[in-house]
């Protein structure tokens, strides 16, 4: 697996909010990287950007260097200050050889993921190779390394349960809605508009929903959800007077007392008398208890959720043992079919190289002798030279590939 690299900044190393600096955007990414390939003689490589990694992977027998890694990163044209830029080589990971390659599958696998088991992370790698595969950027080898990480996630994903069972409270409490018989495009009131209430108004926009009103403490944090969602905006302060009715009620603030008491409740429910949905995600919690006393409510709370969200995280960690058993498998696989592989590259030009030697041979070398022989001599010794070319050629090529996958055994055990 020699000369497989990889420079990563991940969520483990780097604020997120700094990660951003470092994305390469969809235009940029084949000058960008075309740049770097050009510099160092690098043959292979593509780029992974999402929310919580940024990783470069190449095929080169560059060491990885501090110098290099900060000769690299200069030639990417970050725009950001000095101080920024040495900060983050501080912050840099770099694996190289099998090291990388095990990286590689735990990343596919989603073993090193801010969330364990998230599947998006194997179709962000897919989507990221064949962006580059696109412009150029890839060869051979990434293509085989590119086809195993692919595999390898698959039978993680069907052979564990690893993937299986949301566990944010977003993704459940979105569960716990689905789960209901909510009215068709039922009117959604949402109040807050954090990153809680964003991502869960997401998921119900993704699934058709249509009907929202926003209402946040800073009128212009729900104008921009409201401009996401199609929906209307409003101050907090304008709770009290909103009279247009509910079926859903989404609350996640920052609020130390309650948002929501009965009387605004009431309010809220403008007459209306049948029973609602009230999704409370904050923490101390938006609803005052005697709501869902006082009314007929499917109450779904934060403090429920979190407790299904720990036990999922739990069982997905019990099954890394699993996972990282498949990866080992399917790492002792792949590298003698890499050998062989590169024992194909190598000896391609052999048949050639044999064909032309035969050529010369027989019409320049010997060509007195050849052509003085008869018809039926001439027939036999272009069949004995037929043969030997053909055992010439696979000959070596069989004896090859034996070696190298047993030198590619012993490094195994070594490893």
């Amino acid at each position: 697996m020699k000369d497989l690299k990889v420079i990563a900044f991940t969520h483990k190393h780097i604020d997120l909010k700094d990660l951003g600096n470092l994305i390469i955007c969809n235009e940029e990414i084949e000058n960008r990287l075309m740049n770097v390939k050009s510099s160092f003689d690098i043959p292979e490589i593509f780029y992974v950007g999402t929310c919580n990694r940024v990783e470069f992977v190449f095929h080169s027998p560059q060491n990885l260097t501090s110098d290099f890694v900060k000769s690299f990163l200069e030639k990417l044209n970050f725009c950001v200050p000095n101080e920024q830029f040495a900060c983050f080589l501080s912050q840099v990971t770099t694996y190289e050889d099998m090291e990388a390659l095990k990286h590689l599958f735990r990343m596919s696998c989603s073993l090193d993921s801010l969330v364990v088991g998230e599947k998006e992370i194997l179709a962000q790698v897919r989507r990221a190779y064949e962006r580059c595969k696109q412009c150029g950027l890839t060869g051979d080898f990434l293509r085989m390394v590119m086809d195993r990480l692919v595999k390898t996630a698959k039978e993680v994903y069907t052979k564990t349960r690893i993937s299986r069972n949301p566990i944010s409270v977003v993704s459940l409490a979105y569960r716990k809605l689905r789960d209901l018989k909510l009215t068709n495009d039922p009117r959604i009131l949402i109040i807050g508009a954090g990153e809680t209430n964003c991502n869960l108004s997401k998921y119900l926009k993704k699934h058709k929903f249509s009907k929202f009103s926003i209402f946040n403490r800073s009128l212009d944090k729900a104008q921009a959800l409201a401009a996401e969602l199609n929906g209307k905006a409003f101050a907090l302060s304008d709770l009290t007077s909103y009279k247009e009715g509910f079926d859903i009620l989404i609350t996640c603030t920052g609020a130390t007392e309650h948002v929501v008491t009965p009387l605004i409740y009431s309010s809220l429910l403008n007459g209306e008398t049948d029973k609602k949905v009230v999704v409370d995600l904050a923490i101390p919690n938006d609803v005052c208890e005697d709501v869902h006393n006082l009314y007929p409510v499917h109450y779904i709370e934060v403090s429920s959720l979190q407790a299904i969200a720990n036990k999922n995280l739990q069982d997905r960690y019990n099954e890394l043992v699993d996972a990282e058993r498949i990866i080992d498998d399917n790492i002792q696989e792949f590298l003698p079919l890499l050998k062989q592989r590169e024992v194909e590259l190598a000896m391609r030009q052999v048949p050639e190289k044999i064909k032309a030697i035969r050529s010369f041979a027989i019409n320049t070398v010997f060509a007195n002798e050849v052509n003085s022989l008869d018809p039926s001599s001439r027939e036999v010794l272009d069949k004995i030279i037929n043969y030997m070319e053909k055992k010439y050629i696979s000959g070596p090529m069989i004896m090859a590939k034996e070696i190298l996958v047993k030198e590619s055994a012993k490094e195994t055990i070594k490893n």
